[in-house]
């Protein structure tokens, strides 16, 4: 059976889709750290800040990136946890508001993610600095 080819006016589409969606997502992650948003967007959002339909944003991001919207999206979020997560003046509670979550979904997110909670992560996190930067012994 022949293949059609696909015309490099759609293939131009589907990348800038996907490249508006990821500055969308970029853009709206950083406004919730930086703490000029407190509500987190869903992907149906992000679909009509672009003027499409949520089922062809996640049928073009599948095409161009293999990926979800939303795993696109969690790993710009993830990224962010682990960024706030670093300070030690701010407790998960406050990360996990800071990030429009409540601190049991917060950790459920970040665990299903990181794979470790939030506070595992943290503890992993100051172990390995404190054996980057050992202490100096004065005598």
């Amino acid at each position: 059976m022949p293949t059609t080819a696909i015309p490099k006016k759609i293939l131009a589409r589907q990348h800038e889709i996907t490249a508006d969606f990821t500055r969308l997502v970029h853009a709206h992650v950083d406004d919730i750290v930086a703490g000029r948003t407190t509500e987190a967007l869903e992907i149906r959002d992000f679909a009509g800040q672009l003027c499409i339909h949520p089922t062809h944003l996640s049928n073009t991001l599948k095409l161009t990136t293999g990926e979800a919207p939303c795993a696109i999206y969690e790993r710009k979020l993830v990224a962010a946890s682990k960024e706030l997560l670093s300070n030690p003046r701010q407790s998960v509670a406050e990360v996990a508001a800071h990030l429009t979550y409540d601190p049991s979904n917060f950790t459920k997110f970040f665990k299903r993610f990181v794979g470790l909670t939030p506070r595992q992560y943290r503890e992993e996190l100051w172990a390995a600095q404190r054996t980057e930067t050992p202490e100096t012994v004065t005598s």
